[in-house]
């Protein structure tokens, strides 16, 4: 059953006009309202900003000066604007809660409500001698088109955070950040078979499909991506469900895609049905996913060895 969602990414790096702390966060907040008001015009149900987006062009140790309790000016700005369009928002930025400065994704509602936030886990030692705290748990949230979380720029290099995150039912990731990630961001996602969404303080934000590929890349010219992305899918091997393919196809011609990556031998299903799930099909034809197919492979590779 199609579960279509448009998420679009934000590429910003700041003003560049350097000043006090509250002026310089001022004039980001201005440019972030009309860069986002330029990402709406795509219709997407989600938006993103790249790390501390409101903070950026500080030194390092203003991060922690210029860090907002929820609910704050940075809160009230970014939500009336996700009020006023009926769109999710994630606003990056430097949080004070319980006497402690987190590096923050926070997540706001379509009502412009404050939904929750993911504190980085793993903060560069320049942020933690600057007063950063790190954060100690992934977090998951379930939206009204799936279940969505985040990792923040250094947490890519550090898997407990993408375990984490699959551990706990994650179809897409947001990856706010002031670094590219480029080939790790691909390898995420062919490795744990989830969407991914980067936002980038420069150019190369990229939108990747569970199959490591870019559906669309920022540059100067497109600061603002959008795709729409269907989260109802699965990725499987082609092993033992090759010889299916024509049946699935047969029943259900276009509504269901069956994508075919080489020479990696693996595939995305995706449906296009009104009323019939990937799971749906799944087992009605008995098909396996990659991740089951991987533990029923290591099941009978140990009880080879045990005899």
């Amino acid at each position: 059953m199609a579960r279509y969602v448009r998420v679009a990414s934000v590429s910003f790096g700041g003003t560049g006009i350097a000043g006090a702390v509250q002026e310089t966060v001022e004039r980001n907040l201005k440019e972030m309202v009309r860069l986002l008001e330029k990402a709406v015009m795509d219709e997407p149900d989600i938006v993103c900003f790249p790390e501390c987006s409101p903070m950026l062009g500080l030194p390092i140790k203003d991060f922690v000066e210029a860090a907002e309790e929820i609910p704050g000016n940075i809160l009230h700005t970014t939500a009336s604007l996700a009020r006023k369009y009926e769109t999710y928002v994630v606003c990056p930025m430097t949080e004070k809660k319980g006497g402690r400065v987190y590096n923050s994704a926070v997540l706001i509602d379509r009502s412009g409500t404050y939904i929750g936030s993911y504190h980085k886990i793993h903060p560069t030692i320049g942020e933690i001698e600057a007063g950063i705290t790190p954060g100690t748990e992934t977090r998951t949230f379930k939206l009204d088109f799936g279940t969505v979380g985040f990792a923040i720029c250094f947490d890519l290099n550090f898997e407990d955070v993408i375990k984490g995150l699959t551990q706990s039912g994650v179809e897409l990731v947001f990856f706010p950040s002031m670094y590219p990630g480029g080939l790790q961001l691909r390898i995420w996602a062919f490795n744990y078979g989830i969407h991914l969404v980067s936002a980038f303080t420069g150019e190369g934000s990229m939108i990747v499909d569970p199959l490591g590929r870019a559906l669309a890349t920022s540059s100067s010219f497109s600061p603002v991506i959008c795709k729409a992305i269907n989260l109802d899918y699965e990725i499987l091997h082609i092993d033992y469900n090759q010889e299916k393919w024509d049946s699935i196809k047969k029943k259900y011609g276009s509504k269901v895609e069956l994508d075919v990556l080489r020479p990696e031998a693996v595939f995305m299903m995706a449906s296009n049905l009104k009323d019939v799930t990937v799971k749906d099909i799944i087992h009605e034809f008995n098909l396996e996913t990659r991740v089951e197919y991987f533990k029923r492979a290591s099941k009978i590779r140990e009880k080879a060895i045990e005899k």
